[in-house]
């Protein structure tokens, strides 16, 4: 039997949901693994079923209590992010404080140092205007490339010419007609990892991107 990567994908989450709903059988707590499998199982067979996106998010918020989790998952899992198959096409479902509001200093938490940190230094920045054409919002989190996004989702890209040399400068100069380089493909939106932007429908919304780095020429 010959299975898409995206199918072995699914069946995997499901296996991992049906260890969290036998647990909750027997009167276990889950942890976080497979909490989140239950979590987003559920997310897709609501979206397989049809039911709109901002009830499919509503239902995801109520799934578990905190009382069937192991001390710390709501801290460790402050969203959630599947991509579920809606009638209409493929859509990244987020889902804030899935397991509710996790402790300001509980097991998990994150205590920041004093000062900034500069995300991606010496990259060349730029815009972008995503243009919404379908009917429903759709979310775009902060390292997918502008070329692999929602097919109703234009990209409009502008690159700044100038880079901030925060690291050593790159070995040539860039120019004005590198169409290559500046392909959609290479930048992504310029965020910390793990946050999306919503683009509503029918919107045109810009936003900062960066080239992304690693082993892209």
């Amino acid at each position: 039997m010959h299975l898409t990567p995206r199918e072995r994908e699914r069946l995997l989450l499901h296996s991992g949901a049906e260890l969290a709903r036998r647990r909750l059988a027997r009167g276990a707590r889950l942890g976080a693994p497979e909490a989140i499998a239950l979590v987003c199982d559920e997310i897709c067979e609501l979206a397989w079923d049809g039911v709109a996106y901002e009830q499919v998010v509503a239902t995801a918020r109520t799934l578990l209590r905190p009382d069937q989790l192991v001390d710390g998952v709501p801290a460790a899992v402050p969203t959630l992010q599947v991509e579920a198959l809606f009638p209409y096409g493929s859509t990244l479902v987020h889902v804030d404080a899935p397991f509710g509001a996790a402790p300001v200093d509980g097991p998990g938490a994150v205590r920041a140092v004093d000062g900034e940190i500069e995300l991606a230094p010496g990259r060349e920045r730029g815009t972008a205007v995503l243009r919404n054409t379908g009917p429903l919002a759709i979310w775009v989190s902060s390292h997918v490339p502008l070329d692999r996004l929602n097919p109703a989702l234009t990209v409009e890209l502008t690159v700044e010419l100038t880079v901030e040399l925060a690291v050593e400068p790159p070995a040539e100069p860039r120019t004005e007609l590198d169409a290559e380089l500046d392909a959609p493909g290479r930048y992504r939106l310029d965020l910390p990892a793990g946050t999306a932007v919503r683009v509503e429908a029918a919107e045109a919304r810009e936003v900062a991107v960066v080239r992304i780095g690693g082993g892209a020429q």
